[in-house]
Parts: C-alpha cells; structure tokens; sequence
C-alpha cells in the first residue's frame, strides 16, 4: 500500500484552517483522511469505488 496518498503534517497544517468549522449534517470523523482520499482519488483518477479501505 506504498501508493497510497496521505497529506503530510505541513500541507495538512497550510489546509486545515480553510475548512468550514460550522457545518450541518453528519458529524465529521476525519477530516485529514477524507481531503487525502479526495487528493488520491484526482491524482489516481479512479473512481470512488475503487479507493482503497485506508
């Protein structure tokens, strides 16, 4: 699972703060792991089906 994409502690610290804090809906669980599986999905061209488990 070497390929797989997962946002480092320095581009995850520039990003964080442009999330919206105040939201409805489903509470979030992971932020950091779903913006990387956004990011791996566009950089693999998969579709969503086809991301992995992690």
């Amino acid at each position: 699972m070497s390929r797989l994409f997962w946002l480092s502690d320095v581009p995850w610290a520039a990003s964080e703060p442009h999330l919206p804090m105040v939201h409805t809906g489903p509470r979030r669980v992971d932020d950091r792991r779903g913006i990387g599986g956004i990011v791996h999905r566009f950089r693999e061209g998969c579709r969503w089906r086809a991301l992995p488990p992690e």
